[in-house]
């Protein structure tokens, strides 16, 4: 759109110019045409007849060159109005992201102020020394200070842990943390699809006794 508004823009400046020159030289041709008046010998007037022909011509060269801009401002000025059409459309939806990002952003910023009185909560809870290791970890680890135990694995740093030590961290309450990558573990169970409908029957059982 900015290239064709400057070819536009370049088209009617050759015009305006041309408009003037054209002017300049019909003032010149009346001029002359008005000393031919005056000329008392045929040799003048034949000198004042050719200079003004020479001038009508410079006119009908601009008057072709006017007809020619003319022709090419057309398409130019039908694709700045079908770009500029299309550039309102397109920042119509863009405002309308942006009121959407805007309005997402609000609740993001609601919803991480809710996250972080009850992180504080919950962080209140905690012994002050596994506390500042928390901390501490997810500095260095950018937030990643707890990883879950997947068949005896890390998945922090995929280091297999000790038999010994995947038991406690299974089967133990207390806080463990990786021997290698230093980040909390937690392990989750894994669930056995037909665990619901077990229940359902025991449950059936239970009601029917």
């Amino acid at each position: 759109m900015d290239a064709d508004r400057a070819a536009l823009a370049a088209n009617q400046k050759d015009r305006k110019k041309l408009e003037g020159d054209i002017q300049s030289t019909q003032q010149k041709i009346s001029k002359l045409r008005d000393q031919m008046l005056e000329a008392k010998t045929n040799e003048q007037y034949r000198a004042f007849q050719n200079e003004i022909t020479h001038f009508e011509g410079d006119v009908r060269k601009s008057e072709d060159r006017m007809l020619e801009l003319m022709s090419e401002s057309e398409p130019l000025d039908a694709a700045v109005k079908k770009a500029e059409s299309a550039l309102g459309d397109e920042k119509k939806v863009v405002d309308a992201n942006k009121a959407k990002a805007r309005e997402r952003s609000d609740a993001d910023k609601k919803e991480l102020a809710k996250l972080e009185i009850e992180r504080k909560a919950e962080a209140a809870k905690l012994p002050a020394r596994s506390l500042r290791t928390y901390e501490h970890l997810r500095k260095r680890w950018h937030g990643s200070a707890v990883a879950e135990v997947v068949e005896g694995r890390c998945t922090g740093c995929q280091i297999v842990l000790r038999p010994q030590f995947y038991e406690d961290v299974r089967y133990g309450s207390d806080f463990y943390t990786c021997e290698s990558c230093g980040r909390f573990l937690f392990y989750n169970p894994p669930v056995s699809v037909d665990e619901p409908t077990e229940l359902a029957g025991e449950s059936a059982d239970v009601q029917a006794s």
